[in-house]
C-alpha cells in the first residue's frame, strides 16, 4: 500500500527540491494539480483531504488557511513554513533535538518543520544545555551566512536577475527580532533569546550557523574535550549529522559556506584551544537541504514508518 502525499506549494523552491526526493519512490504516490487548479480552493481541499501525508511549502497566512481547509482526522501535515513552529499541538520536526524526541514525532499529526538557521543552532546549542554545560541563562550569540535561495523568489531575483547588483556578504535581521529567534529559544532550553546575528552570502544555497563561546566565564570552565563529547554523544550513529573530530577540525584553515554542497546532511565543527579559553561551534548545512526540503522528507519518512533517509542526499 502506498502513502498518498500531497504538496502544497509544490512550485515554490521548498516545493520543487522535495519532489525531487520523492521522484521514483514506488511507496508513495503523489497527487498533483494541474497549473489553473493551484489557486482553486475546491481543487485544493480534494488534494488536500485525500492525502495520507501534506507538506505545505506556503506563506504563514496561506499555510494556516491549507489546515483550515483538512475537515478529515486522518491528514497528518508537515509545515515548511514559520505559521506553527512554536504554536501549541504542534510537534517540532527536528528528530535530533533530544532523546525520545524522533518518536514523539512519529506519532504526531501535525509536524511543524524547523527553520534552517534553528537547525544549526539547535543542533549545536541543545545538547550542551542537556548536558549542563551551558547555562539556560547564558548569553548565547549566533551568527552566520546563508545563501541567497534562503530569502525565496524576491531575494533569488535580488541577485539573478539581469539588473541585480548583489553584495558578497549582506547583514540582516538588525532589528534583532527575527522571525526564528522565538523556535531557537524555546526548543534550545534557553531562559532568554540568544543574539541572533545573520548574513545573506552571494552564494545560492549553502550555510554556516556560528555559536562562540567564551569558555573562561562559564561555570566550571567547559574544556573543549567537554564540548566534543557531549555533541558526539547527541549524534553517535546518526547517518545525518556528524560531528568532525577534533583533529580533524583543527586543520582545517577554514569553512566555505557551500562546505556540505547540495546534500541533506548536517556537520558539526568545534575550534579552539584550551589556552585561549575560548570556543567557536559551527554548524554547516544546505539551507535547502537539513534546513527545508531534506528534514521534509526527512520527518514525512518519520510519520510513514518508512527508512528515515529514503529518498535524501547523503
Amino acid at each position: 500500500m502506498t502513502t498518498r502525499i500531497f504538496i502544497d506549494g509544490g512550485h515554490g523552491t521548498t516545493g520543487i527540491e522535495i519532489g525531487d526526493r520523492l521522484a521514483g519512490r514506488s511507496e508513495l504516490s503523489l497527487i498533483t494539480l494541474d497549473e489553473k487548479d493551484r489557486k482553486d480552493a475546491g481543487a485544493r481541499r480534494d488534494a488536500l483531504n485525500a492525502a495520507d501525508i501534506v507538506i505545505l511549502c506556503l506563506p504563514d497566512d496561506a499555510a494556516r488557511e491549507a489546515v483550515s481547509l483538512i475537515d478529515n482526522d486522518r491528514t497528518r501535515i508537515i509545515d515548511a513554513s514559520t505559521a506553527h513552529r512554536v504554536a501549541d499541538g504542534w510537534t517540532y520536526g527536528f528528530p535530533e533535538l533530544e532523546p525520545g524526541h524522533r518518536e514523539r514525532l512519529a506519532n504526531s499529526r501535525y509536524v511543524a518543520n524547523p527553520g534552517c538557521w534553528p537547525t544549526g543552532f539547535l543542533a549545536l546549542v541543545r545538547p550542551l544545555v542537556l548536558a549542563g554545560l551551558l547555562p539556560a541563562d547564558w548569553p548565547v550569540t549566533v551568527s552566520g551566512a546563508s545563501g541567497y535561495s534562503g530569502g525565496g523568489k524576491a531575494m533569488i531575483a535580488d541577485y539573478e536577475d539581469a539588473a541585480a547588483a548583489p553584495s558578497a556578504f549582506r547583514p540582516y535581521g538588525l532589528t534583532l527580532a527575527h522571525k526564528h529567534v522565538p523556535e531557537m529559544t524555546r526548543y534550545s532550553g534557553l531562559a532568554h533569546p540568544p543574539l541572533f546575528a545573520p548574513a545573506v552570502a552571494n552564494a545560492y544555497r549553502g550555510m554556516i550557523v556560528e555559536v562562540p563561546l567564551q569558555l573562561r566565564a562559564m561555570p566550571g570552565r567547559p574544556q573543549i574535550a567537554d564540548l566534543h563529547a557531549a555533541l558526539a554523544a547527541a549524534y553517535d550513529g546518526s547517518p545525518i549529522v556528524t560531528v568532525a573530530p577534533l583533529q580533524e577540525s583543527a586543520r582545517l584553515s577554514g569553512l566555505p559556506v557551500e562546505v556540505v554542497g547540495a546534500t541533506d546532511r548536517l556537520d558539526l565543527f568545534l575550534f579552539g584551544n584550551d589556552d585561549s579559553s575560548q570556543a567557536r561551534l559551527i554548524a554547516a548545512l544546505d539551507n535547502l537541504g537539513k534546513g527545508a526540503a531534506g528534514a521534509a522528507v526527512q520527518n514525512l519518512n518519520i510519520l510513514a514508518g518508512l527508512p528515515e533517509t529514503a529518498g535524501l542526499r547523503l
